[in-house]
């Protein structure tokens, strides 16, 4: 691996765009077992300050670790020799609610990369379709040699 492959991944951003749909609420919450009423009751999150149910912060998650996975196409010379795996999110924050129905986007940047330790950093925003600042986070992904 050249510094110059590894180090062609800073700068680099995706961006991706989903639709929360109820399907999409419901089957995470019964693939997790989180049947939380602020993600499944319309009753019960009509009385709240949020108006309706939210997605789960989890889910949001999921919805970064898609943007990850696209990165890596970005990530061309690196990814001949090395293959990427996600070491974990730090610093997430869930900063404002999204509601099923919500548009959201996700735009990752990575931000740094350490040879050493052959990882990549990246800043993972998600916003609504109003603009809205929902999530954030730092990703940390590790790159495995080819053999």
């Amino acid at each position: 691996m050249t510094v110059d492959a590894f180090e062609s991944c800073i700068g680099q951003t995706v961006s991706c765009a989903k639709t929360v749909g109820e399907s999409d609420v419901y089957l995470f919450a019964g693939i997790t077992g989180d049947l939380s009423p602020n993600h499944v009751d319309e009753a019960a999150m009509s009385k709240t300050a949020y108006g309706h149910r939210i997605a789960h912060g989890a889910l949001l998650v999921g919805y970064m670790s898609r943007a990850s996975t696209l990165i890596c196409d970005s990530c061309g010379p690196l990814t001949v020799t090395h293959f990427p795996v996600s070491l974990g999110y730090d610093r997430v924050r869930f900063l404002n609610a999204v509601l099923i129905g919500d548009t959201i986007t996700v735009n990752y940047r990575i931000t740094a990369a350490d040879r050493g330790k052959s990882r990549t950093l990246a800043e993972v925003e998600l916003h609504n379709q109003h603009g809205t600042l929902c999530a954030v986070a730092t990703h940390i992904m590790s790159w495995i040699a080819r053999t």
